[in-house]
């Protein structure tokens, strides 16, 4: 990525639509995220929010439309020029998703391990980011499973940011956590883009997660619902004004208010991927 091109977004998408078969997930996005923001993707389950993330770094291919990253078209460029954009991107999964065999510092060390940097800068800067995120480096020689749920993400975290990325995804970085350590991972969602000045993507279902770290919220709605010619993309805005659209479907998710759910439940009698059939 060509960090001296700050006028330029770090993530462009148009037209991009995903389908598996039959079933279609994403239905001819089109949007932009300026570097150095924090864009949080919302909506209920089922509406495609994990497959856009995946689809922003070449995971999924698109069934059309494209994305640049940084430029670069990522459909278009070779597997080697798409590997280095990798590099410069940082995964922070929704289970951690740490090497349960390896320890602390070799989770940490896992992104660097075809990169010439020495052991000692590697352990130098392995312990800058355990101490960065609150975590003694002490427990480099601990294994995932002797760790909190919340210390396993901030070891998530701190291998996510070994290679120095310019872009971090997030995939429900609170998901299963107490709400004092949720809050303890906002502030450091927070402190690592001051920290860093990386562009945060954050795929999340929690609104204090959201209204703390975003300064950009975009709500998809599931194909399912979509009414003919819709945009998939009911809300693109600040936290500030989730309180004030008039799209009752975006005021339902942020209250947490199920509405006629139940009632449509007892008629249709199903229930598949967060959605009333």
């Amino acid at each position: 990525m060509d960090a001296t091109r700050l006028d330029e977004p770090i993530v462009q998408v148009d037209n991009l639509v995903v389908s598996f078969g039959k079933q279609h997930v994403l239905n001819g996005l089109s949007f932009s995220i300026a570097r150095g923001q924090t864009l949080a993707i919302i909506g209920e389950s089922g509406c495609g929010k994990t497959v856009l993330l995946k689809s922003l770094v070449g995971l999924i291919q698109p069934t059309a439309g494209g994305v640049q990253l940084a430029g670069a078209d990522i459909a278009t460029i070779s597997s080697q020029a798409l590997a280095e954009l990798r590099t410069r991107t940082g995964f922070v999964f929704q289970q951690a998703a740490l090497f349960d065999s390896m320890t602390v510092r070799e989770n940490i060390a896992f992104p660097l391990s075809f990169n010439e940097l020495g052991d000692e800068d590697i352990e130098e800067r392995s312990h800058q980011l355990l101490t960065e995120l609150g975590l003694d480096p002490s427990i480099s020689n601990r294994y995932p499973g002797e760790l909190s749920g919340g210390m396993r993400k901030r070891v998530g975290m701190a291998r996510a940011l070994m290679m120095r990325p310019e872009l971090l995804l997030y995939d429900e970085p609170t998901t299963g956590l107490d709400p004092i350590v949720s809050d303890v991972i906002n502030e450091l969602i927070l402190r690592t883009r001051i920290n860093h000045f990386v562009t945060s993507i954050i795929v999340t279902h929690d609104m204090k997660t959201v209204r703390k770290t975003a300064d950009r919220v975009m709500m998809l709605l599931p194909f399912s619902q979509l009414s003919e010619g819709e945009n998939q993309i009911i809300f693109d805005g600040p936290p500030s004004e989730l309180d004030r659209t008039g799209d009752m479907r975006v005021q339902q998710f942020v209250r947490g208010d199920a509405g006629d759910r139940i009632a449509a439940s007892t008629s249709n009698n199903s229930f598949t991927d967060g959605e009333w059939k």
